[in-house]
This record gives structure tokens, C-alpha cells and sequence, in this order.
């Protein structure tokens, strides 16, 4: 979309859908506990509302554990379990742990490779890629953005937006422009300041609106706020390429299927979190409900005074002489009240919830520690894993695409922005194995290779060393062929030359 008029709804119509979407996974990655009771409509001091008696999905998400309204007189005891941040953060962890490896073609010159490597490295792209992974996981995608400062920096800025900030535009399943945007509220009256950033091939955009919560307002000069009084209205790229791109977490967004956008992991899964929840509640209450309690009659009670009241104090080890009528089966008057409290029970439900949301969102149950005992070699560990690599594999198909346009465009903004003498290329991206292969394994295999002379050399060290470049595996290769050659003895010169003739003991 361009830049929206002057007095205009927002956000823009036909977007209220997936914003409402993102917004709910938004509330259960951050896993603020009256956040999700607002997305759920719950109302504290209410026993029952209209809604919950409601048919369809208002009625539904009325009656989840988090749209039940608190009781009159009663705090909110409503437990999370912050299982979707967890989610989130380990299929970050799957995909960029190990950071993947750039690299330009030769012909373009090693000044390329150079000033790409710096430009990676002061961008913090290893950190910028894992936060862009976990958003992308929780919020359905993220975008990865190219701009410029060039009164504070040399060199171009590669950032990541969250999928809530942006309005994108796409023709074929592809995005061709978009939106991003921020928010500043000025003051109690209602009032918002919004500065939208247009992308578009070759041109970024920048404007500044005053309006409401739900509506853009006027536009209105940039230097009308700090954070944008340096800005142009637009600003040409000289580039042909779009210098942002999306990233889409999964496809196709089961929500939605014709949609572009990505599908959250969360998608499906918010009813299994909604009743994890309840049973740590349920657990909790149990705690709660279970500490001893001990109930005495008025005598028992201290007298503080008049209008002060009175207390039983149970930790007191002497007490003064009590007349007190015996009761008449002999018993004490003091009443125990001891509930149990069902820790199997909570334990086990909860197990199983947490192992079904976990294969829900596609990854193994052994990817968070659950289902028994860690795996000793790579080997089982590829095995028991193996849903969560293909999730990881699934995944990397679009952030392979994604970085290779991403980062030609930073290329091409650092040699059209900045003048460096470079020549932009798409680069090839390789990402590091999810499993490292234990070296005593890899040993014993290259071992029997050798032994059964089935692997020359250079496959050996190639084998044990995947990691090292061409040079360093020739190095290699070299040494070991100069070691094995001096430590063998000559035969030809051992069995030609003439040999001592060894003295007898009489001569």
C-alpha cells in the first residue's frame, strides 16, 4: 500500500485480521498473565458474562481458562507456564546457534568477501539473526531491513522488524513493497504520533501522522518529533533491488490459506497452552489449599483488646493452663485440616500436554528434555530428533532465500551509499550442521577406512575436519604424506646395501 490519506482508519482495512492474530500469539509469547486474560476477555469481579453462554468462537474462547472472569472478593491466581517463549527460543536455537557462512564469488575480488565479512560483523549479524528467528517463530515472520545513517555510521544498518510493524505489499507471493511502522503516544489525551517508512524498489519514503488509536490523523511535518526531524521525505536508493525482505516462518499460514504471511508455531496449539496453564493453576491451588490449617475454639484465642481482635498462634511451644470442658469422646478440641496434595496427578497431565504442544508445533519431544535419556552419538541423536531437524530444515528453505537477497543488498547500498569499491553479487549462504558428529565416532570411521585402504587422504581430513577450506585441508594432506614418508624405513636401500656380518661368540 502507499501512504495512507489524511483521516483514515487504523489500522488499514482488510489488515484487522492478521493483526488480531499476531497480537493474540504476541500475548501468549510474552506471556503476561493479565495480558492474555485482556485477549480473552476475561473480567475481573464478574462471575459470568453474556459471552460464555454464546455459541461459535466467541462463546469458545469465553469459556478457555484464560476468558473466565475472576470471582467477586478473589486476587487472580491464574498460573503461567511460559511454554510459547520456549517454543520460540529453541527454534531460534535449531536455526542459528551456529551462525551460517557468506560467501562471494571469486571473481568479484577478495575486497568483496572482505567488506562483507565487516559489514556482517559490525551489524552483530550472529545475534540479529537468532532474534529475528525467535520473533519469526512466535509472531508468524519477520522482516530484515537495509538502511543508512551516514551522519553516525560508514557502513549500511541491517535490522529486523517484527511482523506487528509492518504492512507489507506482495504480487505472486512475492513482496514488491512495504510499510513499517512506529508509534510514539504524546499525551493523555488519546493523541499518537505514527512515522511510516515506505519501501518500495529504488525509493524510501518517510512521513509523519498525528491521529488517535484508531485513526492515522493529518500528516505532519517530520521535524514535529526528534526521532524523525533528520529524515527526508524520500530518499532514492540507486538500486534496483527492494532493500527489505520478509521471512515467512512456515507455509502456508493455516489460518489463512491464500495469505502470503507465515503461520505461527503457536497456530493450532492455544487451546493445549490455555489448558497447560490450567493444570500449574490446578497444581498450585492444590499447595495453596494444602497447607496445614488448624481450626480452635474462641477460647484458644488471644485477646488483644477491645476493637483489636484476637489470634491462635501455632508455633507457640508453652501455653498457660486452659479451662476447658473436656469433650465427650475424649478427643481434642483442636481440629486439623490437612488436604492432599495430587503431585503425580498435575505432574503427569502436565507431561503430557507439554510433550503433545511440543509435537504440535513440530518439534521432538527430546529437543526440551523430555522422553528419556540423552542420546550418547550423533547418530541417536539425529534419531530421536528427527522431527525437530525437519522443522529446522523446512524453515531454513525460506531464510536461505531471504539472506541471499537481504545481502545483496546490503552490498549494493554500501557500494551506491557509502562509494566503496566493491562489486555487489549474490552470495552463497551455508548453514552449519544442527548435529556435530562425536569425534570419537568419526575417528574410528576414518580409521577403518584407511586401514582398509578404501579413503585416500585428502577424504580423511576432509571427514575429520568438514569445517577447514581448501588450503588449510592441502596443508594437511602434505604434512601427513612428509611424516608417513620419513618414519617408513627405505627397503630398496635395506636389502640392497651390503650388511654387517655378525661375529661368532668364538670368533
Amino acid at each position: 500500500m502507499p501512504l495512507p490519506a489524511n483521516r483514515t482508519s487504523w489500522p488499514p482495512p482488510g489488515t484487522e485480521k492478521d493483526y488480531r492474530r499476531i497480537s493474540t500469539w504476541d500475548a501468549w509469547y510474552g506471556g503476561d498473565p493479565e495480558r492474555l486474560a485482556r485477549t480473552y476477555g476475561a473480567v475481573t469481579g464478574w462471575s459470568n458474562r453474556p459471552s460464555q453462554y454464546a455459541g461459535g468462537i466467541v462463546g469458545t474462547i469465553a469459556r478457555w481458562f484464560w476468558g473466565r472472569p475472576t470471582p467477586p472478593g478473589e486476587p487472580r491466581a491464574n498460573l503461567h507456564l511460559p511454554i510459547a517463549s520456549d517454543i520460540a527460543a529453541t527454534s531460534a536455537a535449531l536455526l542459528f546457534s551456529d551462525p551460517p557462512t557468506f560467501t562471494v564469488r571469486p571473481k568479484t575480488g577478495p575486497q568483496t568477501q572482505t567488506r562483507l565479512e565487516a559489514l556482517l560483523e559490525r551489524n552483530h549479524a550472529p545475534a540479529l539473526l537468532l532474534e529475528a528467528a525467535e520473533v519469526a517463530a512466535a509472531l508468524s515472520g519477520v522482516y530484515l531491513r537495509v538502511s543508512w545513517d551516514t551522519l553516525r555510521y560508514d557502513y549500511p544498518l541491517l535490522s529486523a522488524v517484527h511482523a506487528d510493524a509492518a504492512l507489507p505489499e506482495f504480487a505472486w507471493g512475492r513482496l514488491v513493497a512495504v510499510t513499517f511502522w512506529r508509534a510514539w503516544d504524546t499525551d493523555s489525551t488519546g493523541v499518537v504520533l505514527r512515522h511510516l517508512e515506505h519501501h518500495q524498489p529504488g525509493l524510501v519514503t518517510h512521513a509523519l501522522y498525528r491521529g488517535t488509536t484508531t485513526n492515522i490523523g493529518n500528516r505532519v511535518p517530520l521535524q514535529d518529533h526528534p526521532s524523525t526531524a533528520s529524515l527526508n521525505a524520500t530518499i532514492p536508493t540507486g538500486i534496483p533491488q527492494l532493500t527489505a525482505v520478509y521471512v515467512p516462518n512456515v507455509r502456508p499460514n493455516r489460518c489463512d490459506r491464500v495469505s502470503p504471511l507465515g503461520c505461527s508455531d503457536y497456530a493450532g496449539i492455544e487451546p493445549l497452552m490455555d489448558a497447560l496453564d490450567e493444570i500449574y493453576t490446578s497444581w498450585m491451588r492444590d499447595i495453596r489449599i494444602g497447607k496445614g490449617r488448624i481450626i480452635v475454639p474462641d477460647t484458644f484465642l488471644q485477646d488483644l483488646g477491645p476493637g483489636k481482635g484476637a489470634y491462635f498462634d501455632p508455633d507457640r511451644e508453652i501455653y498457660s493452663g486452659l479451662n476447658i470442658l473436656p469433650q465427650v469422646d475424649g478427643g481434642s478440641s483442636l481440629t486439623v485440616s490437612q488436604f492432599a496434595i495430587r503431585v503425580q496427578e498435575h505432574a503427569d497431565s502436565a507431561q503430557a500436554y507439554t510433550q503433545q504442544i511440543v509435537s504440535a508445533a513440530g518439534y521432538s519431544p527430546q529437543t526440551f528434555g523430555l522422553g528419556g535419556e540423552a542420546a550418547i552419538t550423533a547418530t541417536e541423536v539425529a534419531a530421536r530428533e528427527k522431527k525437530s531437524l525437519l522443522t529446522r530444515s523446512k524453515k531454513l528453505r525460506y531464510w536461505q532465500s531471504a539472506l541471499v537477497d537481504i545481502v545483496t543488498a546490503l552490498l549494493a547500498v554500501d557500494r551506491q551509499i557509502f562509494g566503496t569499491n566493491i562489486q555487489p553479487a549474490a552470495p552463497t549462504v551455508e548453514f552449519p550442521a544442527a548435529v556435530h558428529p562425536d569425534a570419537g565416532h568419526v575417528a574410528t570411521t576414518a580409521d577403518l577406512l584407511h586401514r582398509a585402504e578404501a579413503a585416500s587422504t585428502d577424504t580423511l581430513v576432509r571427514m575429520v575436519h568438514p569445517d577447514w577450506d581448501e588450503a588449510t585441508v592441502a596443508a594437511e594432506v602434505e604434512r601427513i604424506h612428509s611424516q608417513t614418508t620419513g618414519s617408513l624405513p627405505d627397503l630398496e636401500t635395506m636389502f640392497t646395501q651390503p650388511q654387517p656380518r655378525e661375529l661368532s661368540a668364538g670368533g
